[in-house]
Formats: structure tokens, C-alpha cells, sequence
């Protein structure tokens, strides 16, 4: 799991063991006997979860029961909810990074494996699509980049966004928001930015030695977290429910789901993916401008084809194929 000692890894186990009987006690004896730790041990490592900000009762003859964790993304928070295979068995968190992205690349550079994740509470320099900055304040939102080692060919690399994409938007949907998909990679909710999607990887012209997925979603963001250039098209899940998002459990559903979604593009192929996004999508049926390194293109949004390229038809008939670009949707007058 990535623990930086066996005293942490203990008090995993605990914290393991109270979630699971979350309305409930959990003994000391049961514990201890549990661990292969004497009763005092038990105690100490309940003591210094408390100072990690840990709200535990402790009772006579019932035991422990946990009731209230602290907002944080550290592995101690986050094990013992995952249920994930891979994705997430080891963690990498720091408390402040300039990007996910660039420190996981390093690793899976250095050799890290299919599943490890970076996170961090803040980005000083989160990267965006073509170029732009990620806005990453501390301590409310989620940030993540894992690395992943598909065996794709290079061309096929990029279904991964859309896979993510999906994954993203079911999870919001999981939490009552109706969320859709912007082509390529952004998830909205009531038409606003809420999550972004950065995928990089390393390659030979016929093999992929990896990708990085990076993944941004604004859980906890308020109107003051966002600079005035995004106030309009930017928005978090705490707005639109109105009341704040358990991040660690978001995050660890959003793994879980997006390790099944995985799973089933390593063994099916795109096809199950490609449906469910075209389900999901607020940007098809729509008459849309799209921005492209080379020109502008205007005309309704189709269909996306087998690779996830975006099919647009023109004013004059023509059926434009579309690999990268701005999407703007154009709004009747």
C-alpha cells in the first residue's frame, strides 16, 4: 500500500475495521486479537489516529467507534475504502505539488507500475489541455494523476480520456448531480465545467510504455476559489447539491469505477465505451464550433467514431472529422 512505516500500516487496519462497523462499536479485545497486538498497543495507535484529527468514542465493554475523519487524501484515509485491485494500491501523496502530472510521469519513467497514483491537496502548476493552467486550490477539491501501462498501440492511446471521462460523469451521477461529457475530456454540470481531463503518454511508434492519467474535479470549490475568467463556465458538485462532498469516499468510488470501466476496455475494446459516452454527452445533436490548431469548423455534432474522434457535419453536407480541438457549443438566439 505505499506506507511509509508498520505503525501506519496498523493503524490502516484500524481505521479499516471501524469503517466497516461505522454505526457500530468495534472491541478491543476484537482488535487486538485482529492485529496480534496487546490491548495498549490497540489503544496507543487509536490515541494517534485521534491526533491526526480522528474523532473516535471509546467506551467500556463496547469498544471503539469511529465518528467523524478528517478531509484529507492521505493513504490512511483513503485505504481502507478502496476496493480496487490495482488503481490506488499505492499512493504517492504529497501535501502540495506544481503538477500531478509531471511527478507521475517521473516516476512511470523510473518505472512505476500499472495502478500507482500521485495525489495532492494543491497544484502550484496544474497543466490543462493545450497549454492552459489547471486552478488548484488547497484542500477542497480533488487531484490525482495515476499511471497506467495498457497494451495499446499508440493511436488507441487516446480512448483512455474517454474511458476516464465516462468513469467521471457516473460518479457524479452516483452523487444526484446530472452530469454530461463535453468532447474530448470535459464533464459538466448544468452546462458548467467541473472536472478535466489531461492524458500523457510515453510511446514508440507501435507500443505504449505508458500513460498518465491526470484528473481534476471541483468537489469543494466556492465562487471565491475560482478567477474571474472562470466564474461563468466553472462550477464544483458542492455548489450544485448545496452541501459539501466527502472527498475521500468520492475519490474512492471514482477509482473503483474507473478500474471497472479499465477492465473492460483491456478486455472488450472501446465499443462499451464509446455507447456510454455517447449516452452521457451534452455536446452530440448540437450545432457546435469547433477551434482546431488550423482553422475553425462549424456544424452539428453527430456522432463520435471507433477512435473518439468527433464526427461534425457542415452547413454543406460534408461530415468533418474532428482529433482535437476546442468544442463550443453555439447557442440558439
Amino acid at each position: 500500500m505505499g506506507v511509509e512505516s508498520a505503525e501506519q500500516t496498523y493503524e490502516e487496519i484500524i481505521l479499516g475495521f471501524l469503517v466497516e462497523g461505522r454505526d457500530g462499536f468495534c472491541s478491543g479485545e476484537a482488535l487486538s486479537d485482529k492485529l496480534g497486538l496487546s490491548r495498549t498497543a490497540v489503544w496507543k495507535h487509536v490515541e494517534s489516529l485521534r491526533g491526526k484529527g480522528y474523532r473516535i468514542d471509546a467506551v467500556p465493554a463496547r469498544g471503539y467507534r469511529l465518528v467523524d475523519v478528517p478531509d484529507k487524501l492521505t493513504p490512511l484515509e483513503l485505504a481502507p475504502l478502496l476496493s480496487t485491485h490495482h488503481l490506488g494500491q499505492q499512493i504517492h501523496f504529497h501535501e502540495s505539488l506544481p503538477s500531478t502530472n509531471v511527478t507521475a510521469f517521473q516516476l512511470a519513467a523510473d518505472g512505476a507500475e500499472h495502478g500507482e497514483v500521485v495525489i495532492t491537496e494543491q497544484q502550484t502548476a496544474g497543466k490543462g489541455r493545450r497549454g492552459r493552467v489547471w486552478t488548484s486550490p488547497p484542500g477542497v477539491n480533488l487531484y490525482f494523476s495515476a499511471i497506467l501501462r495498457p497494451e495499446l498501440p499508440p493511436q488507441r492511446a487516446s480512448e483512455l480520456t474517454l474511458v476516464a471521462a465516462v468513469a467521471l460523469a457516473e460518479t457524479l451521477r452516483e452523487q444526484d448531480a446530472d452530469a454530461r461529457i463535453k468532447w474530448p475530456n470535459d464533464v459538466q454540470l448544468d452546462g458548467r465545467k467541473v472536472a478535466g481531463i489531461l492524458t500523457e503518454l510515453s510511446a514508440d511508434p507501435d507500443q505504449v510504455h505508458f500513460v498518465v492519467l491526470g484528473v481534476g474535479v471541483n468537489l469543494n470549490s466556492g465562487p471565491e476559489d475560482f478567477p474571474p475568467e472562470l466564474a461563468e463556465t466553472a462550477t464544483s458538485l458542492s455548489r450544485v447539491l448545496g452541501r459539501r462532498v466527502n472527498r475521500a469516499l468520492f475519490t474512492s468510488s471514482l477509482w473503483g469505477r474507473l478500474e471497472e470501466w479499465l477492465d473492460l476496455h483491456h478486455e472488450v475494446g472501446f465499443e462499451p465505451v464509446r455507447q456510454r459516452w455517447v449516452e452521457l454527452s451534452s455536446t452530440l445533436h448540437q450545432e457546435v464550433r469547433v477551434r482546431t490548431d488550423r482553422a475553425e469548423l462549424r456544424g452539428v455534432a453527430e456522432d463520435i467514431d471507433a477512435a473518439g474522434a468527433l464526427l461534425v457535419r457542415t452547413p454543406e453536407g460534408r461530415l468533418e472529422r474532428v482529433l482535437a480541438g476546442d468544442v463550443e457549443q453555439v447557442r440558439p438566439r
